[in-house]
């Protein structure tokens, strides 16, 4: 794939995630495994540069590295909570099928609902990683 092909592709995938421009984004469960392209989308969707997990501010968006094998999904979903904005999103990376620490979608819809989350989307994000962007339920208003 070409350079502006891999572009489009990546403008895409941040577009379908409702990454805009001047949002927070804090990123926890990095090591050397990430995918540096889909960082840098998303670096470049928002225009600034990823918060890591010991900051403190108010983050539109979390985004969360994940593979089977990290731990408890549940608790690492709602620690994702911890510094995120009313209304904003978590955007949860895990592998793809058929690669090292691949999380299967039912347990990511049954842990997200176990942390008060539900999905909105779930898209390609680079070669290895699939995105799933998670909101709170909208309560009733009175």
């Amino acid at each position: 794939m070409s350079a502006t092909a891999d572009d489009a592709a990546d403008r895409g995938f941040v577009g379908r995630l409702g990454l805009q421009p001047g949002q927070v984004v804090q990123e926890l469960g990095w090591d050397e495994e990430v995918d540096d392209d889909v960082r840098a989308a998303i670096e470049d969707a928002v225009d600034g540069d990823l918060l890591d997990e010991d900051a403190d501010d108010v983050a539109d968006v979390v985004m969360v590295w994940w593979r089977d094998g990290d731990g408890d999904l549940v608790d690492d979903l709602v620690d994702a909570l911890t510094n995120l904005a009313e209304g904003g999103a978590v955007i949860l990376l895990t592998p793809k099928a058929g690669r090292d620490g691949h999380v299967p979608p039912s347990d990511v819809a049954e842990s997200a609902l176990a942390a008060g989350l539900h999905n909105t989307s779930t898209v390609a994000a680079g070669r290895d990683w699939t995105a799933t962007r998670l909101v709170a339920p909208k309560t009733a208003r009175r």
